[in-house]
């Protein structure tokens, strides 16, 4: 029985080593979002010699079908430069609206505040409402330095 599944094992092992040599058929994941490689819309199309991309190897594909998309914005991905006369290829709708339309009532005054402060002191019992000018302390003594005899 060992011996069996050994040489399954050993059998099957090649065929795992020529899996990636085959071709993609590229559908988007979403309708309407191209799927771009190298400047090529690959949607729909078939895409061959992808094996690179698992390996840190950097390989051409082939794309079959595919149409050329050309470049809109510089290589810098992710930035927008407005002095190309382009819009930009993503993000909000801003319409401008016309001067003379009719404008919103002004909303209401709102003001709230916050503040900080420490904790009062408390109060003091021991000290009288009006104090004289000058405050005597007594004198304690519990431990004379000598004593005398008796």
């Amino acid at each position: 029985m060992r011996a069996f599944g050994l040489a399954a094992f050993l059998i099957g092992l090649p065929a795992t080593a020529f899996a990636g040599g085959g071709f993609d058929i590229v559908v988007p994941g979403r309708p309407g979002v191209p799927i771009i490689i190298n400047n090529i819309d690959a949607s729909y199309s078939v895409v061959e010699g992808v094996w690179g991309l698992g390996k840190n190897i950097q390989v051409q594909p082939t794309i079959y079908g595919g149409r050329y998309i050309a470049d809109r914005q510089p290589d810098d991905v992710g930035h927008y430069y407005p002095t190309l006369g382009l819009r930009p290829g993503y993000g909000r709708l801003e319409v401008e609206p016309p001067a003379n339309r009719k404008l919103p009532k002004p909303a209401e005054s709102y003001h709230e505040s916050w503040s900080a402060r420490s904790a009062p002191l408390p109060a003091q019992m021991d000290v009288p409402v009006n104090p004289p000018a000058v405050i005597l302390a007594p004198e304690f003594n519990d431990t004379p330095r000598y004593r005398q005899p008796r």
